[in-house]
Parts: structure tokens; C-alpha cells; sequence
């Protein structure tokens, strides 16, 4: 199995701290498929874009790029399960993705907490090859889930 460099290590977490999670995410006025959202970050040689569908019910995929090589990838859905406001609900999952971490860069941390909100992150495996559920609860009702994988493309 191929293992992440250093280099794209540290480009993984510095694009999910400034895409999606971030105060303005950098949308592409006209996304490369249809009906899609597609946000994007670069930085020197490597090029992040992470394309979604949907709102309260999503799926998307990011893809990291070593100039125009594809070498890292994650497939996603999930999305709001109850009458919840979905948008205090993705305010509070944008503060948790904030709190990504170094070591592995998927989505947020394993267990972040705010007031009523409470997010859990399970995930399996390496960078290189994982699999995750993440979940928000409001006072201990889930309100939120999604499902991701991915890892190094060779």
C-alpha cells in the first residue's frame, strides 16, 4: 500500500480547514457536473476539490491532486434524519470539521461538544485506506448522520 507524504499530509488538513468547514468555502460558480456544488483549495502543487449534491440529504467526493494526478480520494453521504434545523445542525457540524485532526485528516475530531450539540466520529483504518460514520445529537437525540470512505490512489 502506497503511504501519504508528509507534503500531502499536511495539504489534507490544511483543505479541509479551508473548505467547507470554513467562514466563506471558495464554490466554483460553475461546477464541473451538473446540480453539483463544487469547492475548491490549492496550495503549491496540489489541488483539492470536493463536489457534493444535495442539502439536508447529500453526497459528494474529494479528491486531492498532485498537479494533475488524482492520489488521495473520499466518497461520502448522509445528512439531517429528523425535523432538527438543518442549518443550526451544519453550523455546529462546520465548528466540529474546524477541529479536524493532524494525524487524520478525514472529517472532525472523534467526539466534539457544544451546549446541547454533541458530534461522534468513528472511523477504521489509515489515511491510506479508512472507512467512518459520523453522527451530531441534540440532547442526546440523533439528528444527523453520514457515511465515508476512502484513501491513496494508485
Amino acid at each position: 500500500m502506497t503511504a501519504i507524504s508528509a507534503q500531502l499530509l499536511e495539504f489534507i488538513f490544511e483543505a479541509k480547514k479551508n473548505a467547507y468547514a470554513s467562514e466563506k468555502p471558495g464554490f466554483l460558480q460553475m461546477p464541473a457536473l451538473v446540480s453539483s456544488k463544487e469547492i475548491q483549495f490549492s496550495k503549491g502543487s496540489f489541488l483539492y476539490r470536493d463536489i457534493y449534491f444535495g442539502t439536508e440529504q447529500f453526497s459528494g467526493i474529494e479528491v486531492a491532486y498532485e498537479e494533475t494526478t488524482p492520489v488521495w480520494s473520499m466518497v461520502y453521504g448522509g445528512g439531517i434524519l429528523s425535523l432538527a434545523d438543518a442549518k443550526e445542525v451544519y453550523a455546529f457540524l462546520k465548528r466540529a470539521l474546524l477541529n479536524v485532526s493532524w494525524a487524520f485528516p478525514t472529517r472532525g475530531p472523534r467526539i466534539f461538544r457544544e451546549g446541547d450539540f454533541a458530534y461522534e466520529n468513528n472511523l477504521k483504518g489509515s489515511l491510506e485506506r479508512f472507512t467512518g460514520e459520523e453522527y451530531i445529537f441534540i440532547d442526546g437525540e440523533e439528528v444527523y448522520s453520514l457515511n465515508y470512505q476512502g484513501g491513496v490512489i494508485v
